[in-house]
């Protein structure tokens, strides 16, 4: 195995029927998360109020409900906290999947540059006037696809994957992305700029339940095209000749990982903008509680990813009341020294997939 693999952790707190404790956890904290996310923002309301709502609508009988509270809850609070953590979710999953494909628990959209290349395919397209023809998800994922198949080109040399080849190609395109965004944004008028930047440092704000049902989907799709591949995936951890050797077939495996994980951020940016390093982050702390199993990998870290960016936004929301900050600001802040930790650890040989 290459120095650029992910390895299993020696050990790891929670293993077999444990894990079914751990999901069952996360789902709760997920619930616990979501009520938070909706009781709680520049004005609180009590859990209850909140609670009555929601289920008056659950129970068809929405049209009941006081129409100020239901507005608040409902139309605004409701779909932005589910639209965060379906992000969330997404964007930890598509982590999953680039970790796999380049065995580096490096890898994330963010730092490979793929977010970036979404958001500039996300912002084109519409700039263009083109949106009506491909839509502006089918133009982050054709642009999070190119960039993503340019940075693995790139950084093989010999036909092996080398670690820093990879971070500093996905940094370089990620820079120039960001560029070729930013020369897009000095075409629009000073109204559009100012929504155009808050959107791209990643926002939940304006969710509505339009927003919601393509990235379900998607994740749901994509989830399950990764479940059924899971022991697969495991046995890519040992590497090509080792996967190829037990029947994998490894070429088209790592053509399906770059598609789903391109499809997930692209996914995501259209609806939340360029959200960073989650897919670094979760994924890896999920590796060091449940081992490299991604059996175990893939539903942990898709919980874990959905409630830690309904409290993110949550976050976002209250830190400065009334204003209101993007969501990207606190990922990049969390996710910076976390990367450089990572980048520490590998340099001193203590890094596996925890």
């Amino acid at each position: 195995m290459t120095d650029t693999s992910i390895r299993p952790p020696r050990t790891h707190p929670v293993s077999g029927q444990a894990t079914g404790l751990l999901l069952a956890g996360l789902v709760i904290a997920l619930v616990a998360a979501l009520a938070a996310g909706i009781s709680v923002s520049s004005v609180n309301l009590p859990l209850g109020q909140v609670w009555g709502v929601v289920w008056a609508h659950l129970s068809g009988r929405g049209a009941q409900a006081d129409p100020l509270l239901n507005q608040v809850v409902w139309e605004i609070r409701t779909p932005r906290a589910l639209l965060a953590a379906l992000a969330g979710a997404g964007l930890s999953v598509a982590g999953v999947a680039l970790q796999a494909l380049v065995r580096n628990p490096l890898a994330d959209p963010y730092v490979l540059g793929v977010s970036s290349a979404a958001s500039l395919g996300a912002v084109l397209v519409p700039a263009l006037g083109g949106a009506a023809l491909v839509g502006v998800t089918g133009a982050a994922f054709a642009a999070a696809m190119l960039s993503a198949l340019l940075v693995y080109v790139l950084a093989q040399r010999a036909g092996r994957l080398l670690d820093s080849w990879l971070v500093l190609t996905g940094v370089a395109v990620g820079y120039l992305c960001t560029a070729a965004t930013t020369f897009v944004q000095l075409q629009l008028n000073p109204t559009e700029l100012q929504g155009m930047m808050f959107w791209l440092m990643g926002s939940v704000a304006g969710a509505t339940w339009a927003d919601l049902g393509v990235p379900a989907l998607v994740i749901v799709a994509c989830m399950t095209w990764l479940a059924l591949r899971a022991r697969a995936l495991n046995a890519l951890l040992a590497g090509e000749e080792a996967a190829i050797a037990i029947g994998v077939p490894v070429a088209t495996l790592r053509v399906g990982l770059l598609v789903v994980g391109s499809l997930l951020t692209a996914t995501v940016v259209s609806v939340v903008g360029g959200i960073g390093f989650i897919g670094l982050m979760i994924p890896h702390m999920v590796r060091f509680v449940v081992g490299a199993d991604h059996r175990r990998v893939l539903p942990t870290s898709m919980l874990a990813g959905a409630v830690f960016l309904v409290l993110v936004d949550l976050a976002a929301r209250t830190a400065d009341r009334p204003n209101e900050l993007p969501v990207g600001i606190f990922t990049t802040g969390l996710g910076v020294p976390f990367f450089l930790w990572l980048m520490r650890r590998r340099a001193r040989g203590g890094v596996d997939a925890a």
